[in-house]
């Protein structure tokens, strides 16, 4: 069943051409990626299928027994609504539906006969049909999902990332038939974005959807669709699918461009000759050559700029935390932490929002004061500090000229420089825009440049905050090599569990209240890490289980065991004390391995003695559960 279908658009900005007669269809069950550069028209095309925006050229139509709804990259609510009034007062299909059901009781309460019977009949099919019943206890779950639990407050009063949380909750709770996402798991932290690619990928929704998260759309999408140089290139398949088409597509293009210009500098010397006597063949001639010319200026085979990358020079004593704290309105974001960086490192941190993760950076960057602890700086330190909220320019300013009132070249290697005009290129932005407005520029292109503002200043410790939001993986990818070569330190806040399995030596997970785990790995390792220790959760259960029965088997329903003898409660005693005081070597023995003091023999029985511990905890754990089923 068709369910959009999209012909000739186009779409311009004076001279700028976001894409041009591009033609596509999406039919029930299609979840679609849409990929292209930043300022290319992604959102401008959403924003068209939406209704929000008009095409110069071209049409679209979307079946009329098709719901749909959008959620947009920068969400827009009456500020002075609270989010319970949002809900209440919103044109959504279901809440249509549960007021004109109201309606029809209300009718037939004032005058039972057939014709009011049979409208409150139509109207039961309808709730029954959207599953209006429990509406809100599905708004409720919601916004609990979104982690929005207090809905008495002013949207006004949210933040940009509850915002856009908020904005999502609202666009799924129609469940409606087709959804256009512009940059969904932008503010969601990991375990959010866990959640809605599940539900994307299992529910019956059509979709089409703007996502720079490679593991989010390779898990989600059977389509991608590459919006290109204003065409637009359709892939049946995964992201990795798309990949490997689109390179097979790239090699092909080239050789074509490469033919096309060999053939242009042969047929060169003849057109110079210009032959007097223009006949029908000669004219032929002529016009093969003025195509091939297009085909070979149609493309560029591009050089890649190698960046040695360089970095200030980094002593030997980089930056020590000793048991820093910090709490706001009584609650722990960071509770005794300890950590000593060494050269080189590039270090993840995930967790919650709002779990304290961009205190610590500012901490660490002395824009906020911790409340205990001391912070050790080495004196060669220079930090690349990328802010969630640090985008503050000029609009009225050239772009270039952003970046050349900061440096007038760029250091990529030993005794090596390029120009700031060649550094914007590697990163995206080519030469026939830099001399643009800021003003001009979308919301990915900003915080591109953002992102340069910090990288030309040559740091040598960089900390990086969300740095993915609203980039195209195209210049993820170069921020991705060019992270895998940097020789300094490095922090990284991020939601994209790609960019951490490439990157990171270890991860500090923020674990809520407080408490900040180091795991030496990556994301995916760590997620890992945590499935095999809730299988032995299970597993401890299912065996104390087990063993109950069998202990009821072996002893007949005459001699049923009722309650602990009192050896056995001695035992039970026991064991609770030995639990607490493995827990508590288990914490110790952890904090000195993430402290980066111990070599590597200390190290070695370090690690063996954790493992031999939580082998313990295990026998006894199992055992005191056994014993604590018979325990008055």
């Amino acid at each position: 069943m068709n369910y959009l279908s999209v012909e000739n658009l186009s779409k311009h900005y004076g001279e700028l051409i976001l894409f041009e007669n591009i033609s596509f269809g999406l039919n029930k069950g299609d979840k679609v990626a849409l990929i292209a550069k930043n300022g290319t028209g992604k959102s401008s095309l959403l924003r068209i299928i939406a209704g929000l925006d008009a095409p110069d050229d071209g049409s679209f139509v979307i079946n009329k027994d098709v719901s749909f709804a959008f959620l947009p990259q920068q969400p827009e609510f009456e500020k002075d609504l609270t989010i319970d009034q949002l809900f209440d007062t919103s044109h959504s299909k279901t809440l249509e539906i549960i007021r004109n059901y109201e309606l029809a009781i209300d009718r037939q309460t004032q005058n039972y006969n057939s014709q009011t019977q049979n409208e409150v009949d139509k109207a039961s099919e309808m709730m029954d049909m959207f599953d209006a019943w429990d509406y809100e206890e599905r708004v409720k779950q919601l916004l609990s999902r979104f982690d929005l639990d207090d809905t008495k407050q002013k949207i006004g009063q949210l933040s940009g990332g509850q915002t856009k949380r908020l904005a999502l909750a609202f666009t799924l709770l129609d469940k409606p038939d087709m959804l256009f996402l512009d940059e969904p798991t932008n503010h969601l932290d990991i375990n959010m974005i866990e959640w809605l690619e599940d539900y994307l990928s299992t529910s019956a929704t059509t979709l089409l959807m703007v996502t720079h998260d490679r593991y989010f759309l390779d898990k989600v999408c059977n389509k991608v669709f590459e919006m290109n140089r204003g065409n637009i290139y359709i892939y049946n398949g995964s992201y990795a699918y798309f990949l490997e088409k689109k390179a097979e597509r790239q090699a092909a293009e080239q050789k074509m461009i490469h033919d096309a210009k060999n053939y242009v500098r042969n047929e060169l010397d003849w057109m110079r000759r210009m032959p007097k006597a223009r006949t029908t063949k000669s004219k032929s001639r002529i016009d093969s050559f003025y195509k091939t010319e297009e085909i070979a200026k149609s493309g560029i085979i591009e050089k890649q700029l190698k960046f040695n990358v360089q970095a200030k020079r980094l002593g030997n004593k980089i930056l020590e935390l000793e048991k820093v704290s910090k709490s706001y309105g009584g609650k722990h974001l960071i509770n005794n932490l300890s950590y000593t960086f060494k050269k080189g490192e590039k270090i993840g941190i995930v967790g919650a929002n709002g779990c304290g993760k961009s205190t610590l950076l500012n901490i660490i960057t002395e824009k906020v004061k911790a409340d205990s602890g001391s912070i050790t700086k080495g004196e060669t330190i220079s930090y690349g500090y990328y802010r969630q909220d640090g985008m503050k320019f000029d609009k009225n300013k050239k772009l270039i000229d952003i970046l050349t009132d900061i440096a007038e070249v760029v250091k990529i290697g030993k005794n090596q420089t390029i120009s700031v005009s060649r550094f914007l290129t590697h990163f995206l932005f080519e030469p026939k825009v830099q001399n643009n407005y800021v003003y001009t520029l979308s919301g990915g292109e900003l915080r591109r440049l953002y992102l340069l503002t910090v990288l030309i200043k040559n740091p040598n410790f960089l900390i990086l905050d969300e740095p993915t939001n609203d980039l195209d993986i195209e210049t993820l990818n170069i921020l991705e090599d060019f992270l895998a070569d940097y020789p300094g330190c490095a922090i990284l806040v991020s939601h994209d569990r790609y960019l951490m399995d490439k990157l990171v030596d270890h991860i500090f997970i923020f674990k809520g209240n407080g408490e900040i785990k180091d795991f030496y790995g990556n994301y995916t390792e760590y997620q890992l890490e945590q499935e095999k220790d809730e299988k032995q959760k299970k597993s401890l259960i299912a065996k104390a289980k087990q063993q109950q029965e069998k202990q009821k088997a072996k002893t007949g329903p005459s001699k049923t065991k009722t309650k602990l003898t009192f050896k056995e409660n001695i035992e039970h005693q026991q064991l609770e004390k030995d639990i607490a005081v493995l827990e508590e070597e288990k914490i110790k023995l952890e904090n000195k391995l993430s402290s980066g003091s111990l070599d590597y023999d200390n190290l070695e029985r370090t690690s063996i003695r954790v493992s031999e511990i939580i082998n313990l905890l295990d026998d006894k754990t199992l055992r005191w559960m056994e014993l604590e089923e018979y325990r008055e």
